[in-house]
């Protein structure tokens, strides 16, 4: 039997999961989560590292989902500046693409409609002189500019959820829900594959499984609970970075759809996204051949270099779990969410979380929890707008102040690898560098920047149990190893990761 009974009970560790978590912590509730793999290996891992208000949206005049976002795009450059930057994306426009008077007009739109402090303006380009023309074809002439933030997604929820367990929640991962019941007005959960399964009660359940919000809800109760969904598909592909691309690229494809171009990594560039229907989620997580071949033909109709298919260096797809509305087209289903809260007589409150995106997970906590407060203690006042995510402290003075200081502070360690950390701790960078004077002090190198305190500290304070964990989620330093430097790291980290318990 569990010996405590939560306040809310959380399956799903992606971005609504973990972002509903570390809110409901803050207004001091007691939390536990639970993830049935690792964190953000669903979808949240496999976006397009956006965090932006949606320009294209404005087509389908969903004007309020862009305004909260566009609004989201300051709060999360000041919670966590680390992980979230500004970019600047270019519009080539050529024939035959939506008029130019229009895309002036929505991106005049999209500049207004919320307030903009740290987000550059829009503008127009002549590509003939402005260097973001070079890497195009020549019939690219002119162009628009705007300005949208990256962003580190899967390091993203991962400091969601440090930021929800430092303030009370239990987060367990690798703890798949198996059964789920109530009785007198508590929720009863089962969780874990292994041969000590946890139980826990709860007096609130919130279904944030992404993907398998259908599969959890199934486990719930009948069939007319379970919530209509939309899965679509969503690839990418990674190719060395296209020479001269420094920025982003917005590019209009013939079927009406745009697909980014996006600079990853330092030397690579990123290529996304579609919209393919699938079944089930098992579906949604490898592109397709065709669908590589509609990103290549799309970049090659813009770019002046080809880009051959053997260059392709990653490939990935998550699957948007969307709201059902309707829509005929894939592309044109919304990007909102709906919350669906199912309460019986005397029975304890169940939520459905249904849709969203990266750029809204805030707003979504925040309406989950104002759906949830008559049945839960605790404060229900906001809070989250204002506070820094764990390593966004950086206090006036910003990133770059800090980066410098920590240079001063740590002069014989190599400035690119305190600027590694930085970018993906934060201030917590010195948690990883501990008592280090020099880069040997942080122990045998792994590659790609990884050490071996890195990866202990991963082990012990971010939920680390797989070289997969290390290499994809927590870094990206796998995109950096070739396939023999690849092997040595597996083995190193899995070395590493089972020579003691998590501390986590």
């Amino acid at each position: 039997m569990a010996s405590e009974i939560f306040d809310l009970a959380i399956i799903g560790g992606g971005i609504n999961g973990t972002g509903i978590a570390a809110d409901a912590a803050g207004r001091g509730l007691s939390v536990v989560l639970f993830e049935k793999d690792d964190l953000a290996s669903g979808t949240s891992s496999a976006s397009s590292k956006l965090i932006h208000g949606g320009l294209r949206y404005l087509e389908h005049f969903e004007f309020r989902l862009v305004r909260e976002a566009l609004a989201e795009r300051e709060v999360l450059l000041r919670r966590a500046p680390h992980l979230i930057r500004p970019l600047r994306f270019v519009i080539p426009h050529g024939h035959g693409m939506r008029p130019r008077l229009l895309l002036r007009a929505g991106l005049f739109l999209y500049d207004h409609l919320a307030e903009r402090k740290r987000i550059p303006a829009s503008e127009s380009l002549a590509l003939a002189h402005d260097p973001a023309g070079r890497p195009l074809r020549p019939e690219f002439k002119h162009g628009f500019s705007y300005y949208d933030c990256w962003v580190d997604d899967a390091r993203l929820v991962t400091t969601l959820a440090i930021d929800a367990a430092e303030r009370g929640a239990v987060i367990h991962t690798r703890a798949p829900a198996t059964q789920i019941s109530q009785s007198a007005g508590v929720w009863h959960i089962t969780a874990g594959s292994g041969t000590a399964p946890i139980t826990v009660e709860a007096r609130a359940l919130v279904n944030a499984a992404g993907p398998w919000c259908a599969e959890v809800a199934g486990l719930v109760g009948p069939a007319s609970d379970v919530p209509k969904l939309r899965l679509v598909r969503g690839s990418h592909i990674v190719v060395p970075r296209i020479p001269g691309a420094e920025d982003a690229y917005l590019l209009q494809s013939p079927d009406g759809r745009v697909v980014f171009a996006l600079p990853f990594e330092g030397r690579f560039t990123l290529i996304g996204t579609t919209d393919f229907p699938v079944a089930t989620p098992d579906e949604g997580f490898t592109p397709s051949e065709a669908e590589e071949t509609y990103l290549l033909e799309t970049a090659a109709r813009f770019f002046s270099r080809p880009i051959a298919r053997e260059t392709i260096v990653r490939r990935f797809a998550g699957v948007r779990p969307l709201v059902e509305d309707g829509a005929r087209k894939a592309a044109a289903v919304s990007r909102d969410y709906r919350l669906d809260l199912i309460l019986q007589d005397g029975a304890a409150p169940l939520l459905n979380i249904i849709g969203g995106k990266i750029t809204t997970f805030r707003r979504l906590a925040e309406a989950a929890l104002a759906r949830l407060a008559p049945f839960l203690p605790g404060s229900r006042r906001n809070w989250t707008e204002r506070a820094a995510l764990p390593g966004g402290d950086f206090g006036p003075n910003g990133f770059a102040s800090y980066c410098a200081d920590l240079a001063r502070r740590h002069p014989a360690i190599d400035h690119d690898v305190l600027l590694r950390l930085a970018s993906l701790y934060g201030t917590r960078a010195v948690r990883v560098l501990g008592d280090a004077k020099t880069l040997s002090d942080l122990g045998a190198p792994i590659g790609a920047g990884l050490t071996e305190r890195e990866v202990i500290y991963l082990r012990d304070h971010e939920w680390a149990r797989t070289p997969q964990d290390v290499l994809w989620r927590r870094t990206k330093a796998g995109l950096h190893l070739n396939v023999d430097e690849m092997r040595r790291a597996e083995e190193t980290i899995a070395k590493l990761l089972a020579a003691a318990p998590s501390g986590s």
